[in-house]
């Protein structure tokens, strides 16, 4: 089920911006619904090396952590090599570190890291912890340091730091700084991007590429800077202070830490295409699976990281699944492998390796832990590889203090290697080398991408404001919303020419015209968007995924396509159809309660059972475009419709008076009995 609902939310959602999805273009951006490509000549092996101990401080630490990594057959490093505002480097936008115990200067730790793992064939990632500035209470001992400048003291539009809503600003005088500032999120792809450029990094590694945790009762509690607030207000005409449940500024924050991420992999690409960007990401608790689909999960929900989004879109090279669970936990262990099922069914052309917490585990838990993480998914998803966590701290009796990280470390690496104690299975999971997986998109590329800059004629930024592509054809590829800086990025298109327009009177006069080349990343800059008569549009229709289930006991549905999206002017009506497979074993029978099949609203938009203003039967505010009732968007056509046959449900939609870009998630459900399955299915609408 997981595979089909990221299959079919890849045909409809190109990117993860709540105002910048567009109306799909066939053939034009990159469909990564089809089988992940995911471990492709080889296996990601890494640590994860932390910087707040033993591991990148000395030359002679460097030299022993590359000895155990191939000794233990595995192929790359993670280095945190910016762990809260300052880098264990010399040559980067950040200070140099101060953290006592590392080799003064001119010894560079990442350089010097970089030169020993290469001469053995082992890559470097470069672990940048992006949102976490400082950890107090003492302050930072080099002025120039962020948190000295833009912290809780610095006042206006120069404080960065990321406010709760009841007002605190740190957890546990651990301070963030806020993905919604502007000037903070350029600080944070300055950090990638000075790295990228100065060091021979095989990899950028995305840490803390959310928000923090320590929510007030499970809703998105941070994102309070008053800059944000203020840009927020701004991008929606509204002027009060949003509560943590409001939809629209939960999804305009995750939009801003999508934007970094985005911006990130096309700046990175634009130094050096051969870089893999990665992001650690979030699995707590139970998986999708348990808990009602991905939006459900804690980590879209409540820190607010779509990573989903930015392998359905392609603005990360591959996804590391923080899968911290304790394998003698019952609940731990299923929720571990649910996790693990689900990133490796979400790669989307692009890679997914599973992290396991060493430090939560003894030795036996840990190796059953990488034998799953490396095998592929229960529906047959390869795996990516695997990362542990961390090589200070390779098991729960280090971190505990009973023995020395050495020790455990030589046990770690004779279980992974040979059969032992710890794991008697032979051939041991790591017995033999193998090579880091290559990246066919970046290795071989067919595709092209393509950033700018919206500016006005005296050169200020443009931004929150709405770019559209169009291709040679003039027909309207994707649209984007410019961040705070006035960027703006698109990512996998096909070779050829383009032109993009920016929705701003201000904008400076260009062509917007770019020739895009596989491989390359264009720049451009868009025209203003020329104001005319309102023309309406119906984008192409959406297939069905290749494959589909198929028998299941009880009630179940699968997506089996749609119309296209509509552009639409102010007022106007469009009919919409979506088609669901009866993948159960009993018929859907019309008129019959607990048996008949609608299709019903659904979260985050408007959320379960809400009315919107799409349309609706007129009740609770929505509009009466005639539909069952303002939350049942549609019912079966036929009378009946028994297993293995498909029901096309049509409904009409009436654009909003107001322009820009709406979205109306929906899910099918047997009224009286049960919702089926979430795909994540919406309906996009353009309003012009």
């Amino acid at each position: 089920m997981t595979r089909l609902w990221l299959g079919r939310a890849l045909a409809v959602i190109l990117v993860a911006l709540a105002c910048a999805t567009p109306a799909r273009a066939a053939g034009v951006i990159a469909d990564r619904s089809v089988a992940p490509a995911a471990a492709v000549g080889g296996q990601l092996r890494a640590f994860w090396v932390d910087a707040f101990g033993d591991g990148i401080y000395t030359q002679a630490q460097i030299d022993q952590l590359v000895a155990d990594v191939q000794a233990a057959n595995m192929n790359a490093i993670v280095a945190q090599v910016v762990r809260r505002g300052d880098c264990f480097c010399n040559r980067s936008s950040l200070p140099r570190t101060s953290v006592a115990g590392v080799t003064p200067a001119p010894f560079d730790p990442l350089q010097a890291l970089i030169d020993a793992a290469h001469a053995r064939g082992i890559q470097v990632h470069a672990w940048i912890i992006t949102t976490g500035i400082w950890q107090g209470p003492a302050l930072p001992t080099d002025p120039a340091h962020a948190f000295n400048q833009h912290g809780p003291a610095a006042t206006g539009a120069a404080n960065w730091i990321d406010y709760r809503s009841d007002g605190a600003s740190n957890l546990n005088n651990e301070y963030f700084i806020d993905p919604g500032h502007p000037d903070a999120a350029s600080y944070i792809v300055s950090m990638a991007t000075s790295i990228a450029r100065s060091y021979n990094v095989d990899g950028i590694n995305l840490d803390r590429i959310r928000y923090p945790d320590g929510n007030i009762a499970s809703l998105p509690s941070w994102g309070y800077n008053p800059t944000a607030i203020a840009r927020f207000q701004a991008a929606t005409g509204r002027t009060d202070r949003p509560a943590t449940s409001d939809v629209a500024w939960t999804q305009w924050r995750r939009d801003q830490v999508t934007n970094l991420v985005r911006k990130i992999y096309l700046e990175t690409y634009a130094i050096r295409p051969s870089i893999r960007v990665s992001a650690d990401t979030i699995t707590y608790g139970a998986g999708p699976q348990s808990v009602g689909g991905w939006e459900k999960t804690r980590t879209y929900a409540e820190v607010l990281q779509d990573w989903v989004g930015w392998l359905r879109e392609g603005i990360i090279d591959l996804n590391i699944a923080m899968d911290y669970k304790r394998d003698t936990d019952a609940a731990q262990r299923s929720w571990y492998a649910q996790w693990a099922d689900f990133a490796k069914d979400s790669q989307f052309q692009r890679s997914a390796a599973i992290g396991s917490a060493l430090y939560l585990n003894d030795m036996p838990s840990s190796i059953r832990q990488v034998r799953t993480a490396v095998m592929s998914s229960t529906a047959g998803a390869p795996s990516g590889g695997w990362v542990g966590y961390s090589y200070r701290t390779p098991d729960a009796a280090t971190d505990a203090g009973t023995r020395t990280g050495a020790s455990a470390r030589t046990e770690l690496i004779t279980a992974l290697t040979r059969p032992s104690a710890d794991d008697p299975i032979s051939p041991a999971v790591f017995a033999n080398a193998v090579p880091a997986p290559a990246m066919p998109w970046k290795d071989q590329p067919a595709l092209g991408q393509l950033r700018g800059t919206a500016i006005d004629g005296v050169g200020l930024p443009i931004a929150q404001t709405a770019v559209t592509l169009y291709d040679a054809s003039n027909t309207v590829v994707a649209r984007r919303t410019t961040d705070g800086s006035g960027w703006f990025g698109f990512v996998d298109l096909l070779p050829g020419t383009y032109r993009t327009t920016v929705d701003s009177t201000r904008a400076m006069a260009s062509t917007g015209t770019v020739a895009v080349s596989a491989g390359q990343v264009a720049s451009v800059s868009p025209a203003p968007a020329v104001a005319g008569p309102c023309t309406s549009s119906v984008g192409p229709g959406i297939p069905p995924p290749a494959g589909l289930p198929s028998g299941q006991s009880g009630f179940h549905a699968s997506w089996y396509g749609q119309s296209g999206y509509p552009t639409l002017c102010a007022g106007e009506r469009s009919t919409a159809t979506v088609a669901y497979y009866n993948s159960g074993s009993r018929g859907w029978v019309s008129g019959r309660m607990g048996e008949v099949a609608y299709l019903g609203t659904w979260s985050p938009v408007p959320g379960q059972d809400q009315p919107t203003s799409l349309g609706g039967d007129g009740q609770l505010g929505s509009p009466n475009t005639g539909w069952p009732r303002y939350n049942r968007v549609a019912i079966q056509p036929a009378d009946y419709v028994g297993p293995n046959q498909v029901a096309w449900f049509q409904f009409t939609i009436q654009a909003p008076p107001a322009p820009g870009t709406y979205r109306l998630y929906i899910r099918p459900l047997i009224e009286g009995a049960q919702w089926m399955e979430d795909y994540g299915v919406y309906w996009y609408v353009t309003v012009r």
